[in-house]
């Protein structure tokens, strides 16, 4: 039986928005908070040599009985059918996610003992986490490998219309980051409605906003 070992602190409050890999949005900082019977500075020692470190976690808002041997990954359409274990996906039979994150510093709390704040986490805000491994780049780096399906990053990039008074309520070191998130498109890849308003969580906010055509996307609101 597995025992989160730690819980991420995220300004995503919500799947929807959330980057579709790690090291997507890198400017987005989130800190991983050790649970109270792991918080031994012990157990961390060393860690600040690496640059990157291996989070192993949950899929904790899909978790579900049975599962399926094939899924419909968004980056083809959500048409086509592949494997779960060729793909991503969050639908899996021990609904476990892995992604590597910068490691930006350790920090040692009186409160909450040792804290790692990470870049570029694609992680829910209070998902668990299992287990934590350093990401050793002679084994772990291979540039030329080929990447299936995947292979290429996300072209596609908008541009964010909005007014200056909207994103006044989003702290200002998590502006760029959100600019991203939009500039990328978090709607689903087979979502092409341009009257249909979409709104996701980030900061405690609730951002609303619609994309016009294939080039531009509207914020609607912030709230």
């Amino acid at each position: 039986m597995l025992t989160p070992i730690a819980h991420i602190r995220s300004p995503y409050s919500d799947k929807f928005g959330i980057p579709r890999q790690s090291n997507i949005i890198s400017d987005v900082v989130s800190t991983v908070v050790f649970e109270p019977e792991f918080r031994n500075v012990d157990a961390i020692r060393g860690i600040e040599d690496f640059d990157y470190i291996w989070l192993i976690w949950q899929f904790s808002e899909n978790l579900r009985d049975g599962w399926t041997p094939t899924v419909r990954p968004p980056r083809l359409g959500g048409n086509k059918r592949l494997g779960v274990f060729a793909t991503r996906s969050p639908f899996r039979p021990n609904a476990l996610g892995l992604s590597s994150v910068r490691l930006l510093g350790v920090e040692l709390s009186p409160v909450e003992g040792p804290l790692l704040h990470v870049g570029g986490a694609d992680l829910k805000d209070g998902t668990p986490i299992f287990d934590i491994k350093p990401y050793v780049p002679y084994a772990d780096s291979h540039p030329d490998a080929r990447g299936g399906f995947a292979s290429e990053a996300p072209e596609a990039r908008l541009e964010v219309c909005y007014d200056e008074s909207q994103i006044a309520v989003i702290p200002e070191p998590m502006r760029k980051p959100l600019m991203e998130i939009l500039s990328s498109d978090p709607r689903p890849s087979y979502h092409n409605d341009p009257n249909r308003v979409y709104g996701f969580f980030f900061c405690d906010h609730e951002v609303k906003f619609k994309v016009l055509d294939n080039n531009r996307l509207e914020v609607v609101n912030i709230f």
